[in-house]
């Protein structure tokens, strides 16, 4: 490739649509109502001023220390939305690169994703859009087959025209997520008690929200190494940590990050967390999500880099790679309040 054209795809890549912009706003996640101004307790959420508490785990099942959750993003974006990988074309009509972009990660990158897992023996959690099922229904039928035991996590009901009404109150939320629930239970025999929500954009209310609805874990907290239980006004809701830096659609698009250099960024993320481990072996067991995407491990080579790091985190001592739901049977057992 000649320096110019290099050049010219760094700029490309460096600009964004709306929605790409909201999937990655990942460090301004939540505009919330009710969060306090003054100094933050120790025994209350910084963001919503709600009580929160750690949920303490000496060690996962084995001895292990640290667990990993391959967390699978099947979303629906419709055409005209959702990520552009080159956005000086989005002016095109039609935009047949990003549309192909896109529409290469629903055809063939989820199942390709499927077929990794399911080769592997490792367990992978799917956060889902309620219409994904419906939209694409060969894909989902194939997908699912490979992954049948996944726990499924709502994931709003799409993630470009059809958000959380985040500015219409509790109770308008509530609604969203009942008809989400709705819709996933319908089409896939599943009523999920996880929540992510749409393009990571959630507010105080939802925390709320979901827990009236009968979630119990969110993977809208984004702080932590450990788990925690927030407590709202509907009841008690689990935060799985789900760091930032590790979702691989922020660091493919913001910075640029091929599937290589995810590789070396989650093989140390989680080595990191197991040498401190074994240093400190006191220490409570952490846990981390990493959110993939379709877009960026989907690819020959981002299946390729995301089957190196499995490979590896299987062989590493003190790590445990489950899913979901595994983690919180176990926390269960083994935490005290």
């Amino acid at each position: 490739m000649m320096k110019s054209d290099s050049t010219a795809k760094q700029k490309n890549k460096r600009q964004f649509g709306s929605a790409i912009q909201i999937c990655l706003a990942l460090t301004g996640l939540f505009i919330l109502t009710g969060a306090t101004s003054s100094p933050v307790k120790n025994n209350t959420d910084w963001m919503t001023g709600l009580p929160r508490e750690p949920i303490h785990v000496a060690a996962w099942p084995g001895g292990k220390k640290v667990a990993v959750c391959f967390v699978l993003y099947v979303e629906e974006w419709g055409l005209g939305h959702g990520p552009n990988f080159r956005p000086d074309m989005i002016s095109r009509k039609p935009d047949f690169v990003n549309e192909s972009f896109r529409q290469y990660a629903i055809n063939t990158g989820v199942i390709r994703v499927g077929k990794l897992f399911h080769e592997q023996g490792i367990p992978l959690s799917i956060a889902l859009n309620a219409l994904f099922p419906q939209k694409h229904a060969d894909i989902w039928k194939t997908f699912r087959a490979l992954v049948p035991q996944a726990p499924i996590i709502a994931h709003g009901i799409n993630n470009s025209t059809n958000m959380l009404p985040l500015d219409h109150g509790q109770q308008a939320q509530e609604e969203y997520i009942h008809q989400t629930l709705d819709l996933i239970e319908k089409e896939t025999g599943v009523r999920s008690h996880g929540w992510s929500s749409p393009s990571v954009y959630a507010n105080a209310d939802t925390f709320a929200a979901t827990t009236a609805e009968g979630i119990t874990y969110s993977l809208d907290g984004m702080d932590s190494d450990i788990l925690s239980r927030i407590i709202t006004k509907s009841g008690p809701l689990v935060l799985i940590p789900y760091p930032t830096v590790t979702v691989d659609m922020g660091q493919y698009f913001e910075r640029l990050q091929q599937a290589s250099d995810l590789e070396h960024l989650w093989i140390d993320y989680v080595t990191e967390l197991a040498r401190e481990a074994e240093s400190h072996p006191t220490d409570e067991a952490t846990v981390i999500v990493i959110g993939i995407h379709p877009f960026v491990v989907g690819t020959p080579d981002g299946a390729a880099a995301l089957r190196r790091v499995l490979q590896n985190l299987k062989k590493q001592k003190l790590v445990w790679v489950t899913d979901v739901q595994a983690v919180l049977d176990a926390a269960n057992t083994k935490s005290r309040k």
